[in-house]
């Protein structure tokens, strides 16, 4: 689960994992995520982004974020998306919801899944839309990512971290 019931993530949020992602997003050009789903980093107002939604036809401005389009993957592409954001050959950064991050399985070159050991979010929303009826290591290994090693991120809390990748 990446939320709990009330689309809530405080139960996931531990220091070495926030550490982890604000770092990632650094290294990324530009932001992919849901209506929902949102980063609240330091930076987080500079980065260009592209938030997915069916309330516009394809692309459309954001009314208060000048770095940020609204997008609608069945009304544009995403080279559309990112042309009109003015970064053609943007490296991105998909932060979620689930069905944001299926619709790009085909397309990761890596996928970092983070397990928080003794976290239970019954109930919660899930990472991708296939779980719980199948693991997230099922649904990633079905769209051709293979699990790199495992890294902990913080042993007190249980925080492991695994990359999935297309090719190892």
């Amino acid at each position: 689960m990446l939320a709990d019931a009330a689309r809530r993530m405080d139960a996931l949020i531990f220091e070495a994992d926030q550490k982890f992602y604000e770092q990632g997003l650094d290294n990324v050009d530009v932001v992919v995520h849901g209506r929902h789903s949102a980063e609240h980093q330091p930076r987080s107002g500079e980065r260009r982004r592209l938030v997915l939604t069916r309330r516009v036809a394809a692309v459309a401005r954001h009314p208060s974020n000048h770095h940020a389009l609204f997008w609608n993957p069945s009304g544009a592409t995403l080279e559309k998306a990112l042309a009109a954001l003015g970064m053609p050959d943007a490296s991105l950064g998909v932060i979620g919801g689930a069905d944001v991050f299926a619709l790009f399985l085909n397309r990761y070159d890596v996928f970092w899944l983070t397990r928080a050991g003794g976290v239970e979010l019954p109930g919660g929303y899930p990472v991708f839309p296939d779980v719980p009826h199948q693991t997230p290591e099922d649904v990633l290994l079905a769209s051709g990512l293979f699990a790199d090693n495992t890294r902990t991120l913080d042993r007190e809390n249980r925080i492991t971290l695994v990359p999935w990748r297309r090719t190892i």
